[in-house]
């Protein structure tokens, strides 16, 4: 299948695995961020939980569009670290999809609420950053660390603004809100009063679907990584579209290019355009040549990762220049070249990217229920931490509302913008600001937020490490 050996064919299957597996784990442990308020409150019943957060999650892959799961496939130039060894390809996504799984499963055993988003970002920066060390690399930067810097920047900002939100929040529902039972310990036995309930029901289902969206696009994300890395010939342009419908796109963006006033540029803005003009004369050669219907019918042909790369330099550098002072463009010429060469989370037709950002639906279909199934096991552990650990009182109902209201609201916006971010580190964060709204900082549990904290420091090197170490050792075996 797919022109590969017996051999080749197993190690694919079994990476595929490995990113279900990652999704799967992703799921369980980020099942408590959804369903710990419903829970411990009494609204739902734990399996009627699950269920439906299961459910939830399975829509919103669905639903998510593949703006993130774009980040994820670039923030690792997988282009310029794939050589002529299939098998090392495979050493790159089994150690990064194996480091992000075996810290997930750490983190979930101990009941610590850590982030899967930055355990696998950082598993991809450690396969980078490994591959750059090697003496055979010749293609330089082995990171996209542009791409790198904007995610940092959302995954660091999104527990700040959890944090915050949460507490305005709860300060704006003891002024307008009457009823003194949601700030009170929920019953051991008794739901809360209906209107509480339907709120707290609608904010488990916010969360559920915002979580699908957002991390279950970092599951399709991996599995675009394995497929474009094994089988570029088949994935890393999009089957379903003609490659000779790019050359109208080519052509206007070639002749909005020619309008620029190089001489008004700097060195560097100089370099890009030059890189747009070369790139777009090899891509419009190349596809006009019918090579590109050649590349499908050899398995071993690298020329569809040719047009691939061309594709992303346009785009990358057309950006670049679109946002310097130095451009002196008329704004149809500006609309003109976002329209047609920079990636949207739905990339329209006549877009060049929409030849690279894209996802099967067969892949959409695996990671959903992946992380649907995931997200029905294993939550009891981190649903405790939540609930009794964090604060040194026990969850309100006002507090639970409004934690995931507000991490709902982050995780939705953050999809929009194409921006994986930690659903775990924005839900914590709104837990820990509705209790410092009730009672002061003093009222946090200074072991359970050390601990915290503690994770959420280490994720980063420690799957950098872990994936880079074992990236080299794979490679080294296969």
């Amino acid at each position: 299948m797919f022109g590969l050996e017996a051999g080749l064919f197993i190690l694919l299957i079994v990476c595929l695995l490995a990113a279900c597996a990652f999704e799967f784990v992703n799921g369980f442990h980020d099942t408590a961020n959804a369903v710990a308020t419903v829970i411990y409150t009494n609204s739902l019943k734990p399996w009627h939980a699950v269920v439906w957060s299961g459910f939830c999650n399975f829509l919103g892959v669905f639903a998510g569009g593949i703006g993130v799961a774009m980040g994820i496939v670039n923030l690792l130039p997988v282009e310029s670290l794939i050589d002529q060894n299939i098998y090392h390809s495979i050493a790159m996504v089994l150690a990064l999809l194996l480091s992000a799984i075996i810290w997930n499963v750490g983190t979930w055993y101990y009941g610590l609420p850590s982030s899967s988003s930055h355990t696998l970002i950082g598993s991809i920066l450690g396969v980078g950053l490994a591959f750059s060390l090697l003496p055979d690399n010749v293609s330089g930067a082995a990171v996209n660390w542009k791409k790198a810097e904007e995610i940092g920047f959302s995954l660091l900002l999104s527990p700040i603004f959890g944090f915050s939100m949460t507490v305005f929040l709860m300060f704006f529902l003891k002024r307008v809100v009457s009823q003194p039972e949601i700030f009170k310990e929920p019953h051991k036995t008794k739901a809360p009063p209906m209107w509480v309930r339907i709120i707290l029901i609608l904010t488990c289902t916010g969360v559920s679907f915002s979580h699908g969206s957002n991390d279950g696009q970092k599951g399709v994300g991996l599995v675009m990584l394995i497929l474009i890395g094994i089988l570029p010939v088949h994935f890393a342009l999009n089957s379903e579209k003609d490659i000779n419908n790019i050359m109208p796109s080519l052509q206007k963006i070639e002749l909005v290019v020619n309008k620029i006033d190089s001489t008004k540029l700097s060195y560097s803005e100089k370099i890009q355009l030059e890189q747009i003009q070369e790139k777009t004369a090899d891509l419009k050669t190349y596809v006009s040549s019918g090579a590109a219907k050649t590349a499908k019918a050899d398995p071993n042909n690298k020329g569809n990762f040719r047009v691939r790369k061309d594709i992303l330099v346009i785009s990358k550098n057309i950006e670049k220049l679109l946002g310097s002072e130095n451009l002196l463009l008329t704004e149809a010429d500006r609309n003109t070249l976002k329209e047609l060469a920079l990636s949207k989370d739905k990339v329209a037709d006549e877009n060049i990217r929409s030849y690279t950002d894209y996802s099967p639906l067969w892949v959409l279909g695996m990671i959903s229920l992946s992380l649907g199934l995931g997200t029905m096991i294993g939550w009891k552990r981190i649903v405790t931490t939540i609930g009794e650990k964090i604060g040194k009182q026990h969850l309100t109902y006002a507090q639970g509302a409004s934690a995931e209201m507000v991490a709902a609201l982050t995780v939705s916006l953050a999809t929009k913008f194409s921006l994986p971010v930690s659903t775990t580190h924005v839900l914590s964060s709104g837990i820990a600001g509705s209790m410092v709204a009730s009672k002061g900082i003093k009222n946090l549990q200074a072991g359970t937020i050390k601990n915290i904290l503690l994770a959420w420091l280490l994720t980063l090197p420690v799957s950098i490490l872990l994936s880079g170490t074992l990236f080299l050792l794979l490679r080294w075996i296969l």
